[in-house]
């Protein structure tokens, strides 16, 4: 019986680490080719064999990729815009989820409610009423309209993802720091923001995600060629170089290099916030 038990358990983890390897293979072979692809000069693009390590490798591709149509100016305004929007989503939804996670209010419930309902909302739904807001705002074809309504679009996801971790923080750490004379904001500062950097972490990663890919209102709110962000310029950038995929795949690249630097420095933290999910469950 033992020893039956252990095969079967055997074959279920080798099960499953062929399926995350397949997954793994399915996720990471299209990037592999989009990466070698970027190295290769044209001429060596369309090969009959394909070949992830390039023959005759070349950096070309990114300088022309970074010097032509403009493309430093609009990986700079959409570097500003992710990291503005992150910081204040970041801010404003961290104080938000401690008010709703540690203090008892007339109407908590329905304004939570309310934040959750964000949620609920399809985008592309906001997208007439924003245009008339921001119209009235004066936030049209400006780089700080764009910062405003992408940290209102993640405050709610944001909200409900810190509160609960944020309800998870024994009380009596600020219990013993109420004796101290210790205020709300300095709990918050000193106690609850240095506590949970795992998940702060994972919503940094997730709210720079989300600006720094967002295509449908930059495209609809940004007419200035100069005030472009990056998807829009990449997707100007296949039209114009439809045939020089290297060059579009050098685009490409520098566009997910942010994000994978991001994921890099906050590693440890998002798997962190992810190990201490599996071990409540």
């Amino acid at each position: 019986m033992v020893v039956g038990s252990v095969k079967r358990m055997r074959a279920l983890l080798a099960g499953r680490l062929v399926v995350l390897l397949v997954g793994t293979a399915v996720m990471a072979v299209p990037f592999l080719y989009m990466l070698a692809t970027s190295f290769k000069p044209n001429a060596y693009v369309l090969e009959m064999t394909p070949h992830f390590i390039p023959q005759h490798p070349t950096v070309s591709n990114y300088t022309s990729a970074w010097s032509s149509n403009d493309f430093g100016r609009y990986f700079f305004n959409s570097l500003v815009v992710a990291v503005a929007t992150t910081f204040f989503a970041l801010w404003l939804s961290s104080m938000m989820a401690y008010a709703f996670a540690r203090f008892r209010f007339p109407l908590r419930g329905l304004l939570f409610g309310l934040v959750l309902l964000g949620l609920m909302v399809p985008t592309m739904m906001l997208l007439i009423p924003q245009f008339l807001l921001a119209k009235q705002l004066g936030a049209l074809n400006s780089l700080w309209g764009l910062v405003f309504f992408y940290t209102g679009g993640n405050l709610a996801l944001n909200t409900f993802l810190l509160s609960g971790f944020f309800q998870d923080i024994p009380a009596e750490l600020e219990e013993a720091m109420v004796v101290d004379g210790a205020s709300p904001w300095s709990r918050y500062l000193r106690l609850i923001l240095p506590l949970s950097r795992p998940a702060l972490a994972t919503v940094a990663i997730f709210t720079f995600l989300a600006s720094w890919d967002e295509y449908v209102w930059a495209l609809t709110v940004i007419n200035d060629p100069h005030k472009r962000t990056l998807p829009i310029a990449i997707a100007l950038f296949q039209g114009q170089h439809s045939t020089s995929w290297g060059l579009v795949f050098a685009a490409s690249a520098i566009a997910v290099g942010p994000v994978l630097l991001l994921y890099a420095a906050f590693q440890k933290q998002f798997i962190g916030n992810l190990t201490v999910g599996a071990v409540k469950a």
